[in-house]
């Protein structure tokens, strides 16, 4: 292995992704995939473990979320860096993985050419996101949310609230959900009924509409 390769751990439920992205970032050269797996909370364990430069995760995932997953490593492991990959391009969608410490936005039909610039600048400390993204949707965006009061309802839940909801969304019972995140049934209940009050929803398939409009879960 070279010592000076930027060391990744790649993030996608879909193994013929992650094989693709593997063989792109390998023959670039300067780049060594040290780990792959199918989920955001899985790749939060291999950051742990691993401690790569740079995490490329992938938006719609079980378990966990790419944004939300970019969210904990960010906070829990500062020192590498994540690249999301997403079929979302619009404005919403970048500026919640910017908000949750993303360097790098990278649409996944034009993945193949842009990944490694995507690498290579979280790596180096700089934003890269997609052509087809540009910096003034993104400014404009972002100022625009500033001189608004209300947000994105999603803003309203804690990091807790939002993991839960994708599970939920899921079809996970709340004992199932309980043995995932090491929590009580009963403060499951309780994080499940305050976060549907926070977002005005009375019922689960109000919920999974609510999830899929905003880029939780793709079903």
């Amino acid at each position: 292995m070279n010592t000076m390769s930027i060391r990744v751990v790649l993030a996608d439920d879909h193994a013929v992704v992650r094989e693709g992205l593997r063989l792109v970032l390998e023959a670039a050269g300067d780049i060594t995939v040290v780990g792959d797996v199918d989920d955001g909370r899985k790749a939060i364990a291999m950051v742990q473990e691993l401690s790569p430069e740079v995490a490329v995760l992938d938006v719609a995932m079980p378990e966990l979320n790419g944004i939300e997953a970019a969210r904990q490593i960010r906070e829990l492991y500062p020192k590498t860096q994540v690249v999301i990959l997403s079929m979302y391009a619009t404005a919403e969608h970048v500026y919640r993985a910017l908000q949750a410490g993303a360097s790098g936005y990278v649409l996944k039909e034009s993945a193949g050419k842009e990944v490694v610039s995507a690498v290579r600048a979280a790596r180096n400390g700089t934003r890269y996101l997609s052509r087809k993204i540009t910096e003034t949707v993104i400014d404009d965006f972002v100022l625009q949310r500033q001189g608004l009061p209300a947000k994105s309802p999603l803003e309203r839940l804690s990091t807790r609230e939002r993991e839960i909801l994708q599970l939920v969304v899921e079809g996970r019972s709340s004992a199932d959900i309980a043995q995932t995140i090491y929590l009580s049934p009963k403060t499951v209940e309780t994080y499940r009924s305050r976060l549907m009050q926070k977002l005005g929803v009375r019922d689960v398939p109000s919920l999974v509409k609510f999830a899929i409009q905003h880029g939780i879960t793709t079903s």
